[in-house]
């Protein structure tokens, strides 16, 4: 038997994190990093400057241009000094239509250089920006979230990248006296402003002495949750926080300290995994950003490999699902693996957990063609922390691990019911909630601790210096008739797993009935794969085709047999015909399924699930 240990790439990490545990009489605890936060810029702009002078002809931000027929060609690269001339500019406009806190900046569309362009332009004129999700303009049937979005920013410019993909959006929902601005394209009947008048705009000393007023507290941007309970909140990310963030990271990640940073990365910047923490990283460190235009979907992850093949990232980022499709892509594809192993000094992932065999393989491709393994990392933190705040750095990450907080960051363990919530205070937590003083004020406790709703455990009670493991969202678990507590998030994870590939998230059901039913969402595209269907079959007769059935009930009876009491045996299943809806929040635009949502608006089908003879409804053969 092989007992020796793994080897992995050298990569400066700055130690595994180490916490000091406070246990308090109410129960609760304080856990603080053992290693001080270090001093950070006052602005992110300081070090946008500071690249710029010292290294102008760098790329800053790279993407693939465009064609009339709707294919990428060749790369498109704009410099540290061409991206702070542009910058200067977009300054000035902002300045010249009077934008403010009161009139922000709202970008409705995907990443791409412009909008990067328009968020430094919006720090140095010190007006905050929102990157609103496009799946709000492009998705949305009703627009309902963007309308709040909207009405609740009151902004005092508009960006679009196409004007004919969000005319109907911007008509729908942006009054007509404010100004909006599109890089190509037109909106009929409504003056629009282009963005290369934009650039062409001569910026003047006003500039430099509006950001001259720019200190820590400024708001830099606003970030609107997903919406996945309510209709979305702005957080406020402020200078402090975003730069705070970054020395945190950089002292989790020592690499940073020691190389500029490349990245290929696909994850939308209005969210905060993509927009605060990669792109953070790249201005932040004085690296380079290549814009995916890929994504972890069937129909674009043939381009996120195409960027893979061709550019080598220092270290890369990715979803769940994106480690997945390119763990698969890498066995049959040579070319891909010469240029992803290269020169990635480690990988990271985040917004859920990483399936423990995806992980595995990665490990057994690495060290099949580099003949080591790429450490792979991960965490916890959310867009109100800007995002990070607990890291899993330390040699032995395997699934569902975090780790421990990061330098600066306290936390507090609070009990809640059979769970523990984790609860942050430091300088990269957000002061609140844009014009919701009542919201903000219910998220903070009494010490100015923001109250996450996520759910800790530590990965050994004995030893709780090894750190913690991610034990659910506190508001998605429910009590079964019995009295018994369902935690929702691990069985989730673990019913996804389980049913891969035909899977595409699940939603348990169970609150007050004496059994665990699930109502799963499948992944149409490995369906029609399996049951060898043609794509214009309807998703309601490709269910009903024998393996996918067969598969189904063998998923069913694998998940009784496995559950080791009613909290965590499934009992009963729906597999459902029609897709989560974004318009009644049952999914958010990044593809999070609401649980709550879902049973609300599909009440019915969750009769159906419980009655004696509801159609469809799997069980298990016992």
């Amino acid at each position: 038997m092989n007992t020796a240990m793994p080897r992995y790439r050298a990569v400066p990490m700055g130690g595994s994190l180490a916490a000091r545990f406070e246990a308090r009489a109410d129960g609760s605890q304080i856990v603080t990093s053992t290693e001080p936060l270090q001093p950070y810029a006052a602005r992110l702009t300081d070090r946008f400057l500071h690249w710029a002078q010292t290294t102008p002809e760098r790329t800053l931000v790279a993407k693939r241009v465009l064609n009339e027929d709707g294919t990428r060609g060749d790369w498109r690269r704009v410099s540290y000094a061409e991206a702070l001339t542009g910058a200067r500019s977009i300054a000035q406009v902002l300045l010249d239509h009077g934008l403010s806190a009161e009139r922000p900046l709202a970008i409705l569309s995907d990443n791409d250089i412009e909008q990067l362009l328009l968020g430094l332009g919006a720090m140095l004129a010190g007006v905050p920006f929102a990157p609103i999700s496009a799946a709000y303009s492009l998705l949305s049937q009703d627009h309902s979230k963007l309308r709040h979005i909207v009405g609740t920013l009151t902004p005092g410019m508009v960006f679009a990248a196409d004007g004919g993909a969000f005319a109907k959006a911007i008509a729908a929902v942006v009054p007509a006296e404010v100004p909006v601005v599109l890089t190509r394209g037109a909106i009929d009947g409504r003056r629009t402003l282009a963005f290369a008048d934009l650039l062409a705009t001569r910026a003047t000393p006003q500039v430099d002495a509006a950001h001259a007023q720019v200190g820590p507290d400024t708001i830099a941007k606003f970030l609107f949750t997903s919406g996945s309970t309510k209709l979305p909140k702005g957080v406020i990310n402020t200078q402090r926080m975003l730069c705070s963030n970054q020395q945190m990271i950089r002292q989790c990640f020592t690499q940073l300290q020691d190389e500029p940073p490349v990245l290929v990365d696909w994850l939308p910047w209005n969210h905060t995994f993509g927009g605060n923490h990669n792109v953070g990283i790249t201005v932040y460190n004085g690296g380079t950003l290549y814009i995916d235009d890929g994504k972890p979907t069937p129909a674009l992850i043939g381009e996120t490999l195409r960027n893979l093949r061709e550019i080598a990232p220092t270290m890369y980022f990715n979803v769940p699902k994106g480690f997945e499709e390119i763990a698969n892509a890498l066995d049959d594809d040579a070319q891909l693996r010469q240029t992803l192993f290269s020169r990635v000094k480690m990988f990271f992932f985040a917004g859920a957990g990483l399936a423990q065999p995806v992980w595995d393989k990665l490990d057994r491709i690495a060290e099949q063609h580099a003949g080591e393994r790429i450490r792979m990392l991960t965490g916890l933190g959310m867009t109100e922390t800007a995002p990070f705040a607990v890291c899993a750095n330390a040699h032995e990450v395997k699934s569902a691990h975090i780790g421990l907080p990061a330098p600066g960051v306290e936390l507090k363990l609070v009990p809640s019911g059979d769970k523990v919530e984790l609860r942050y205070r430091g300088p990269n937590v957000t002061p609140g909630y844009w014009r919701a003083p009542e919201q903000t004020a219910e998220s903070f406790d009494d010490e100015g601790f923001y109250c996450s709703g996520d759910a800790v455990k530590p990965m050994d009670a004995a030893l709780p210096e090894k750190g913690f493991m991610f034990d659910g969202r506190i508001a998605e678990d429910f009590k079964l008739a019995t009295g018994t507590f369902v935690s929702v998030g691990p069985l989730r994870a673990k019913i996804i797993a389980a049913g891969d590939p035909c899977v595409q998230d699940v939603v348990v059901a169970g609150i007050n009935r004496n059994e665990l039913g699930i109502l799963i969402f499948p992944r149409l595209d490995a369906c029609r794969a399996l049951a060898g269907a043609a794509p214009s079959l309807p998703a309601v007769q490709l269910l009903a085709e024998p393996p996918l059935r067969e598969f189904f009930q063998q998923l069913v009876d694998n998940l009784w047999a496995s559950g080791t009491g009613s909290a965590t045996r499934v009992a009963r299943a729906l597999v459902l015909a029609e897709p989560p809806s974004i318009d009644r929040g049952e999914v958010t635009d990044k593809g999070s399924i609401n649980q709550r949502a879902v049973l609300a608006h599909r009440a019915d089908l969750v009769e159906q699930l419980y009655a004696d003879d509801g159609a469809g409804v799997i069980l298990p053969r016992r």
